[in-house]
């Protein structure tokens, strides 16, 4: 992923990235009234949010349980070797597997923290024994299994 500086943010592009994050389909014309600008002074400030790299992209948030995937999985994987190469070679390989909807690279007792979707127990034992053992590198994988989701959010704090 590529490293992104901080972008010095004043009050209408905080209040127009909140109402972004609230409703990402919401028109120009209608961020602009909410924000109190012109719709072509909004566009200008949005247009150069999305080139700062402040709006990365837009996308639909989908209910995982609505559409067969409502089991949450934490895991942690530990690779045989910290070398440049080797962590390189697993980042590639994990990003191909489609279940996994993040992974960070972490200090302490693992390597890597994985959070996947699954269907079942069985999508889980299928997932472990056909792709997470299968990474290149990959000395010991853990797994948690969420039981319910407390907090999950989508927007950030701005």
């Amino acid at each position: 992923m590529k490293t992104v500086s901080a972008v010095e943010l004043d009050g209408i592009d905080r209040k127009m990235l909140r109402l972004l994050q609230a409703e990402g389909r919401m028109t120009n014309a209608d961020l602009a009234r909410q924000v109190a600008l012109s719709e072509s002074a909004c566009l200008r400030r949005l247009k150069a949010l999305e080139a700062a790299q402040v709006i990365g992209r837009y996308a639909a948030v989908i209910n995982e349980r609505a559409v067969g995937l409502p089991i949450s999985v934490f895991v942690t994987v530990t690779l045989a070797s910290q070398a440049e190469a080797a962590l390189t070679a697993f980042e590639q390989a994990v990003a191909a597997v489609p279940e996994v909807m993040e992974c960070y690279l972490m200090t302490g007792g693992s390597d890597y923290l994985l959070r996947l979707v699954v269907r079942d127990v069985d999508d889980l034992e299928r997932l472990h024994a056909k792709a997470l053992t299968r990474l290149p590198g990959v000395n010991r994988v853990s797994s948690s299994v969420a039981m319910r989701t407390v907090v999950k959010r989508a927007a950030l704090p701005v």
